[in-house]
């Protein structure tokens, strides 16, 4: 297994809690980094949102990319796992900028691929908010010239979205990055199977995953049988405590519901959406990314044997948030990865 953890670009993933002791600045970011490589941990990923979905829209979110620039050149072990969301990105200049930080990282750099979701953020920002079937279309011509520039000396493209003509990219990366995607549609899939190297998923039960990669396995033989095989990731939340009790407590602090919390407003919006019972929902609510799901909550050992049901299931990756993120990293990398 590979241990992964999101740089908490927007100071915290718990939406009940005002203060994590995590603020959303370059010095935090940059120490959280560092000591995560000398801990043993093997990739971080950096989310993409220009408005914060965390602590309040008017908080403030660190931008992904110049982030990762920095990291680039202060680390060096960690893979860089960067969000961008084609709607927000020529995929020309992107291609571009994203080989430079590859070459500053010396090939750590690797591109997790969002087909943007937000409306309220992309006009809020004057940009194009596409539904959800065109969010997939753009995607894949994006993926499309990114690729050709990584490859080609010269790389022309006429399609629906993109026309280049002759354009260069130099200097490429020194190797191609790999391309992460998560997505739970038909198009998603189908996009993320014949473009993409890795699938990451929310988090969710053992049975759930296996599932998922036994689907995505097949897809992959089926529409792109020449291509590598997938690996894939999932989303967790983890607290690592010397009982289950103690476990448990922690878990009903983070869950407890405040309706003051910034985020609160759009719960119902939220929850229109899905097919969740209300409580099941409030707890879905808590903490970002289905985190709660995957159960790593508990002794070590309870939590490694939890991790061996998922690498059985085919689980390469585990993408973990923790709060407060630089202390419950290290308790996990002391009595879960060693």
């Amino acid at each position: 297994m590979r241990y992964g953890f999101w740089t908490p670009v927007f100071g915290g993933w718990l939406r009940n809690v005002p203060d994590e002791h995590m603020e959303a600045t370059w010095g935090y970011t940059k120490r959280l980094c560092q000591r995560a490589e000398k801990v043993g941990y093997d990739l971080t990923l950096i989310a993409e949102l220009n408005l914060n979905d965390i602590r309040g829209t008017d908080q403030p979110a660190l931008d992904a990319w110049s982030t990762a620039a920095a990291l680039a050149a202060v680390t060096e072990t960690l893979e860089l796992m960067v969000a961008v969301r084609p709607n927000f990105h020529h995929p020309a200049l992107l291609a571009k900028q994203a080989a430079n930080i590859d070459r500053i990282s010396n090939g750590r750099l690797a591109l997790n691929v969002v087909s943007s979701w937000w409306r309220e953020e992309a006009e809020s920002y004057g940009l194009q908010f596409d539904e959800h079937d065109v969010r997939y279309k753009r995607t894949q011509e994006w993926l499309r010239v990114v690729d050709g520039l990584w490859r080609q000396d010269r790389f022309s493209f006429d399609g629906e979205l993109y026309k280049l003509k002759g354009a260069i990219c130099e200097p490429k990366p020194v190797r191609k990055p790999v391309i992460y995607a998560g997505g739970e549609s038909e198009a998603a899939k189908k996009m993320i199977a014949t473009q993409c190297d890795a699938y990451v998923m929310h988090g969710d039960e053992v049975d759930v995953i296996k599932g998922k990669i036994a689907d995505m396995k097949a897809r992959r033989a089926r529409e792109a049988p020449d291509a590598p095989p997938l690996t894939f990731g999932m989303a967790a939340y983890a607290i690592v405590r010397d009982s289950d009790a103690e476990a448990q407590a922690e878990v009903e602090r983070i869950t407890s519901l405040d309706p003051e919390a910034p985020g609160f407003a759009n719960f119902d919006q939220w929850l229109s959406g899905t097919q969740l019972e209300r409580e099941l929902g409030l707890v879905e609510y808590s903490v970002s990314n289905r985190g709660l799901r995957p159960q790593l909550i508990g002794t070590a050992q309870a939590i490694k044997d939890r991790i061996a049901a998922y690498e059985a299931a085919g689980l390469d990756l585990l993408l973990l948030q923790m709060s407060p993120q630089y202390e419950e990293m290290d308790r996990f990398a002391g009595e879960v990865i060693h």
